[in-house]
């Protein structure tokens, strides 16, 4: 399948980097991701836009600008607008032209972005009026009665309406007839039923790693974050799916990296994955 592909960038974020890097000490991560002030780091909340087919397929949705200010504050979200729409709005698109937007999970961080922005007064609106939102079966579960450790991590009120828009599509599988070239690969070490999309690249598969891998250091296979379910098992995950692209030539699109979108996965010869032939940008070419 014929693909082009842009990088759309969401609003950004900062958040702990403590808890963005698990058990890693600080003396450790600090020289991947310097803190601020605050012992933030910057995260990007980048997202995918795919034209295939004649359709337009949005990887994601970025963290968005639904938050009221003080929150805004809470979890480091630096632009009070929307960027993703901006961002289409380069491209001379709107949020009306997306038909299908595949999410990885729920988390306000990959799907908040398909709410409006925060408005005085006013409740939040499900944006994307035409676009199907596919999410894997586990992870809408989750979604609808999260453990109390993860229970801030959602959006009630975007659950419910993604119930409510007759638009949701439920994944069981690894693929649907909705997005053909696309298939899923399924983990639970982050969040139950996390999907993580492979499409067919004109230069061999590419991962959208979504909170598996969230950028470049966390493809060091130990590095886990503190928001992981169970990091022993993602990093088993994790193992397997970087082995796999290893074989194949295959590449990570990263949500969080606050500078690649695209790498190549590579294995040294004492067997540590690392990264080259980084990519800071699509601009509507073949991914």
């Amino acid at each position: 399948m014929d693909m082009l592909a842009w990088t759309l960038e969401g609003n950004r974020q900062r958040l702990d980097g403590g808890a963005m890097y698990g058990n890693a000490p600080r003396p450790v991560w600090e020289r991947w991701s310097p803190p601020d002030e605050r012992h933030r780091i910057e995260l990007a909340c980048r997202c995918l836009l795919v034209r295939a087919e004649g359709r337009l397929v949005l990887f994601e949705a970025g963290i968005g600008a639904f938050f009221a200010p003080e929150l805004r504050d809470r979890y480091g979200v630096t632009e009070a607008g929307h960027r993703l729409l901006d961002e289409l709005a380069t491209l001379g698109l709107s949020d009306a032209d997306i038909d299908v937007v595949v999410l990885s999970h729920l988390h306000f961080d990959h799907a908040g972005g398909l709410l409006s922005a925060w408005a005085e007064g006013e409740p939040p609106r499900l944006l994307f009026p035409r676009a199907r939102f596919v999410v894997g079966a586990e992870a809408w579960a989750r979604a609808q009665a999260p453990h109390p450790r993860d229970r801030a991590s959602f959006v009630p009120a975007l659950n419910a309406l993604l119930a409510a828009s007759g638009r949701l599509e439920v994944v069981e599988g690894d693929r649907t007839p909705s997005l053909p070239g696309v298939r899923f690969h399924r983990s639970d070490g982050h969040t139950p039923g996390l999907l993580l999309a492979e499409l067919d690249g004109a230069h061999g598969p590419v991962v959208f790693a979504a909170d598996l891998i969230p950028g470049r250091p966390w493809v060091h296979v130990p590095i886990t974050m503190g928001y992981d379910r169970w990091p022993e098992r993602l990093i088993d995950e994790k193992s397997s799916l970087l082995e796999d692209l290893v074989a194949r030539g295959g590449r990570l699109y990263f949500t969080h990296d606050p500078d690649v979108a695209l790498a190549t996965v590579t294995r040294d010869a004492s067997g540590r994955f690392g990264t080259r032939d980084p990519v800071h940008r699509l601009a509507g070419g073949p991914i």
